[in-house]
């Protein structure tokens, strides 16, 4: 039986050189993206109230939002540690302003640790 597995290998192999491939060349290949994929994070501040649904709701504490300003003028700011988020949408469907969204953009990758902390 083990004799046979390198055959089997080999036809397998032989067989799917002349299929097309089940991947693109990225960044070259056209991306043709769901619509319901969850990319990058947006924010907007100018919605927000500041209540901390979104970071009460996200299950790896991935999400930051915090008042710069008073309890008056509001400057909200947010971060996103995207090394941590598991894209699980709950700091979207929490916020009860809608003021977090998912886009379609896929480049979210980096070679510096420091650079997948988002400011939003």
């Amino acid at each position: 039986m083990i004799k046979s597995a390198p055959g089997k290998i080999t036809n397998m192999a032989v067989k799917h050189f002349f299929k097309k491939p089940a991947t693109i060349s990225y960044p070259k290949g056209e991306m043709h993206i769901a619509g319901n994929y969850r990319g990058k994070l947006t924010y907007d501040p100018t919605n927000c109230n500041g209540c901390g649904m979104c970071m009460r709701y996200c299950p790896s504490n991935a999400i930051t939002v915090i008042n710069e300003g008073t309890k008056e003028e509001r400057k909200m700011k947010a971060s996103l540690k995207i090394a941590q988020c598991i894209f699980c949408c709950q700091c979207v469907d929490s916020c009860p302003r809608k003021c977090l969204y998912y886009t379609q953009n896929i480049d979210l990758s980096s070679l510096n640790k420091d650079e997948l902390v988002v400011q939003l």
